[in-house]
C-alpha cells in the first residue's frame, strides 16, 4: 500500500476555521444540509457518539436500552467535549435522537443553541415539500443566531460546492479497488467528509484519485459488504483484513448511505431537500425493506461481494427491525450474511472477532 500525507485532524480543522472568525456546529447522525450551514460560515462537524466515552453521565438521563451513540452524546456534552461547538444540531433520525434533542432543549439546557431538524419518512413530492420548508425554518433560525442573511445565489453556490465534494466521494467508492489504500486508510479518508470543509475534501480526494491504478486492482479472499451505522472501533477494519476479508462496498449510515446525488431544482432549499431524500435507501428515512434489499443486491453484484456483514449498534431499532427480512431476501438470492451487535464503548471483543472470522472463512 502506498503512503499518502495524513488526513487532517479534526481538532486542527476546527481551530483553523474558528480562528478565521467562523463558527462550528456539532452535528449528530445522520442526514442534514451541509451547504445550509456553510452559507452562514458555520462548519458542520459530525459527532458519532463519540466512542470510548464513560456512559454513566448520559445514563442518568436515559433509559438503559437507548443506543450508545445517544448515551455518549449526553456524556460528551456534560464532560465538556462539546465546549468547542457554537451550535448543536440534532436531526430527527430516530426516536432516541429526537429524545436527545428534547432533553437538551427542555431539561439539560446546554449553553449552545440546539437546532433540531425534522426529516420526512418517504420520497414523495409531499416529502420534498415538507423538507424544503423545514430547511427554510432552519435558515430563519440561523439568521437570528448569526446575524447573517445569505442570498439564494450564495446558498446555491454552497450547494454546488457540496455536490462537487459528494461527486468525488462517489468516485472514490467506484474506484475503491484501484486505490493503493488499506481499508483503514480508505475509511479514514472517506469519513473525513464528516468534518472537512468541502473545498478541503475536494483537494484531498483528488490527490488520492490521481494515484488510482486501474491495472493494479486489489483482490481479497473474502470480499464483503459492510452494513450498519458506523464502523467503530476502527480496529475492526484491520481485523477483517488480517482474517482475509476486504470491504469492497458499504451500506453504512456514515458513508455509503450519504452519497447524495446532485439536486435538480434551481431553488436552493428544494435542491438540498432533493439531495437528502434521493440518497441510497435508509431505514431512518422510512425506506421500504424491498428497496433496501434491491440496493444491497445491486451492491453485491457490482462489487462482486461474497457476503454481507451487518455490524449493528445495540438497541438501534431502525436497523434491527429490517434485519430479518433483509437477511432472508439475501439468502434467497444466494448471498450469505451475518449480524454482529456492538456497543461503541466496548473494545473489539473476541466474540465479535470469532463470529466475523468464521463468516469470512465460510465465504472464501
Amino acid at each position: 500500500m502506498e503512503a499518502f500525507p495524513a488526513v487532517p485532524r479534526r481538532s486542527d480543522i476546527i481551530r483553523a476555521f474558528q480562528e478565521r472568525g467562523n463558527s462550528v456546529a456539532a452535528v449528530f447522525p445522520i442526514h442534514y444540509p451541509r451547504a445550509l450551514f456553510r452559507a452562514f460560515h458555520v462548519l458542520p462537524v459530525e459527532v458519532w457518539g463519540p466512542p470510548e466515552m464513560d456512559p454513566s453521565v448520559g445514563a442518568a438521563h436515559l433509559q438503559p436500552y437507548v443506543c450508545s451513540i445517544v448515551q455518549n452524546a449526553i456524556s460528551f456534552l456534560q464532560t465538556g467535549g462539546l465546549d468547542v461547538a457554537d451550535f448543536l444540531v440534532v436531526p430527527h433520525t430516530c426516536d432516541s435522537l429526537q429524545g436527545l434533542a428534547s432533553i437538551w432543549i427542555d431539561l439539560v439546557c446546554p449553553k449552545q443553541p440546539v437546532l433540531p431538524i425534522y426529516l420526512p419518512r418517504g420520497r414523495r413530492e409531499s416529502d420534498i415539500d415538507f423538507l424544503t420548508e423545514e430547511l427554510r425554518s432552519v435558515h430563519c433560525r440561523l439568521e437570528g443566531l448569526t446575524g447573517r442573511s445569505p442570498s439564494d445565489g450564495e446558498l446555491l453556490a454552497c450547494v454546488r460546492r457540496e455536490e462537487a465534494a459528494d461527486a468525488l466521494l462517489s468516485k472514490l467508492r467506484r474506484r475503491r479497488a484501484t486505490l493503493p489504500l488499506a481499508d483503514t486508510s480508505y475509511y479514514r479518508l472517506v469519513r473525513s467528509r464528516e468534518y472537512l470543509p468541502a473545498e478541503t475534501f475536494i483537494e484531498l480526494a483528488r490527490s488520492r484519485l490521481e494515484r488510482a491504478d486501474p491495472g493494479a486492482r486489489v483482490s481479497v479472499k473474502a470480499p464483503i459488504i459492510l452494513s450498519g451505522i458506523v464502523p467503530e472501533p476502527l480496529s475492526l477494519l484491520q481485523a477483517i483484513s488480517e482474517m482475509g476479508g476486504g470491504i469492497v462496498a458499504d451500506d453504512l449510515a456514515c458513508c455509503g448511505r450519504r452519497l447524495y446525488p446532485p439536486g435538480k431544482s434551481e431553488q436552493p432549499f428544494r435542491r438540498m431537500a432533493e439531495r437528502i431524500l434521493h440518497a441510497s435507501p435508509d431505514p431512518t428515512r422510512g425506506s421500504p425493506i424491498q428497496s433496501r434489499l434491491k440496493h444491497l443486491l445491486r451492491l453485491a453484484e457490482s462489487s462482486r461481494a461474497n457476503g454481507v456483514v451487518f455490524y449493528e449498534i445495540k438497541f438501534c431499532e431502525p436497523e434491527l427491525f429490517d434485519l430479518p427480512d433483509l437477511r432472508r431476501g439475501l439468502q434467497e438470492a444466494g448471498i450469505p450474511s451475518v449480524t454482529v451487535e456492538v456497543d461503541i464503548n466496548d473494545p473489539l471483543s473476541h466474540r465479535t472477532l470469532t463470529r466475523v472470522g468464521a463468516f469470512l472463512e465460510m465465504i472464501q
